[in-house]
């Protein structure tokens, strides 16, 4: 929670310091913004505005469709309306395009076509989510940060179909992608979709992260067995449930300030198929990670209370 009151305080710095926060711009068009509890699991809220005025923050975007009560100079969010995060190790955090915002949401403007996403949830197991997979189609069609970036499929050679059809969806929404064997890298400047089984993966760097648990990772979500199985957390990174044969799942995730990796991954080929079926925005609507199992979807984590 501290890095957290850092920059909350750290943003309220800034927008005493420029008297008004952001310059006067040209604004700018076609912003959702998603208010959920429990990672996703409960719907408060979502609207979308075509029109988007000059100089617009994340937090003044909220504050003109939400009441909103914050803390530390305005720089931190405690209410939205009535809906406290004042409680033990539950707080509001927000996401643009899939990625966790770096800075307070009084100083980080709004760009065309972003997905802004306020979440109520605890968290015991981690104060860091870097990324997460429910705003999909973004952040491939309009970047992080109003950047966009080139994507990066790298595919094992024992997933082609999986990978075709991840190429397929990519391209359905207009992203070209430049394919490349799995390890090659994909730099700090592009987003990274890696589509293989859970020991195609597992010596990447994201890979490693996922293994140290939603502490390091984000995703509470983690392979055991050498890759067999697929171990489900719930809020607290406790196992709640495990998964076998033909289970998959797309996480998304980041190493310090480097651009979100996307994974799809599954204990065999036929999980990192399932998976790959699964890369739609209907089925990774609101959800911070998707474990699959034949036609099931399991958001993770599981048994997220409110």
């Amino acid at each position: 929670m501290v890095s957290r009151i850092r920059i909350a305080l750290a943003a309220a710095a800034a927008v005493a310091a420029s008297g008004c926060g952001l310059g006067a711009g040209q604004g700018t068009s076609d912003v959702t913004v998603t208010v959920t509890r429990g990672f996703g699991s409960s719907h408060v809220a979502q609207l979308k505005q075509r029109k988007i005025p000059g100089s617009e923050t994340v937090m003044r975007i909220l504050e003109r469709h939400f009441s909103v009560q914050t803390r530390y100079g305005g720089g931190f969010v405690e209410s939205i309306d009535g809906i406290s995060g004042s409680a033990v190790k539950r707080d509001w955090f927000y996401y643009v395009n899939g990625v966790q915002a770096p800075q307070g949401a009084a100083t980080t403007a709004v760009h065309r076509g972003d997905r802004i996403w306020w979440d109520l949830h605890n968290w015991d197991a981690t104060e860091s989510v870097p990324a997460v997979v429910g705003s999909f189609p973004e952040p491939f069609v309009h970047g992080v940060a109003g950047k966009k970036l080139p994507t990066v499929l790298e595919c094992a050679k024992d997933v082609a179909a999986a990978c075709d059809r991840v190429s397929k969806e990519l391209g359905a929404i207009g992203v070209p992608v430049a394919m490349q064997t799995i390890g090659t890298g994909s730099g700090s400047d592009s987003l990274a979709v890696e589509v293989g089984t859970w020991r195609d993966l597992r010596g990447q760097i994201v890979a490693s992260l996922i293994e140290q648990g939603p502490a390091a990772s984000g995703v509470y979500a983690r392979f055991a067995s050498g890759g067999s199985s697929l171990q489900l957390l719930d809020p607290h990174a406790g196992v709640a449930q495990t998964l076998g044969a033909g289970a998959g799942l797309i996480a998304a995730t980041a190493e310090g300030s480097s651009s979100p990796t996307w994974l799809i991954t599954g204990t065999d080929p036929a999980g990192v198929s399932a998976a790959a079926g699964a890369l739609t925005p209907a089925r990774l609507d609101d959800h911070f990670a998707v474990a699959v199992q034949g036609a099931r979807d399991l958001p993770v984590p599981l048994r997220a209370a409110t």
